[in-house]
């Protein structure tokens, strides 16, 4: 948890609260496209995170996909903006978040993949049409969107 979420928890315990995050979704140069396994939920997941103060969307995606798999991202793609009512959605410790997701798409990388030990359990590849069932909640839309834009 970043220092601004932890800041906003100390006040309002488990209360809604609306979070600006952002995602990565990064594909490979064979069309799969990289989850990690949440140690949290045990869903599959984009990389991605919490938007720091004065940090900007892309800062911030960078940031987490390095944190999160140890990936550099070279070159961020903007992929959408998801909010409202799909993007709601309780963790398993209780907090409650309206999340307005940010989405860049990154295809250009570099790096060594590893995840982060107290967030991800595994790092993998997979092709859009075999894709794991568990994905987690609020992803689950960005991912359906992506796998729809990639078919036309």
């Amino acid at each position: 948890m970043n220092d601004y979420v932890k800041f906003l928890r100390e006040h309002v315990g488990h209360a809604p609260i609306q979070l600006c995050s952002a995602g990565v979704l990064v594909e490979n140069e064979n069309g799969e496209i990289l989850l990690q396994l949440r140690a949290d939920n045990h869903c599959w997941s984009l990389s991605g995170g919490a938007v720091e103060l004065g940090e900007s969307t892309e800062e911030a995606a960078k940031r987490e996909l390095f944190e999160e798999t140890g990936l550099i991202a070279d070159e961020l793609v903007l992929f959408s903006v998801f909010s409202g009512e799909q993007q709601h959605y309780i963790y398993p410790n209780g907090d409650e978040v309206h999340l307005i997701i940010t989405l860049y798409l990154c295809r250009k990388y570099h790096g060594t993949l590893r995840g982060q030990q107290e967030e991800v359990s595994e790092l993998r590849f997979f092709p859009i049409d075999a894709l794991p069932e568990a994905i987690s909640p609020p992803e689950r839309n960005l991912i359906v969107q992506y796998a729809a834009m990639r078919k036309k």
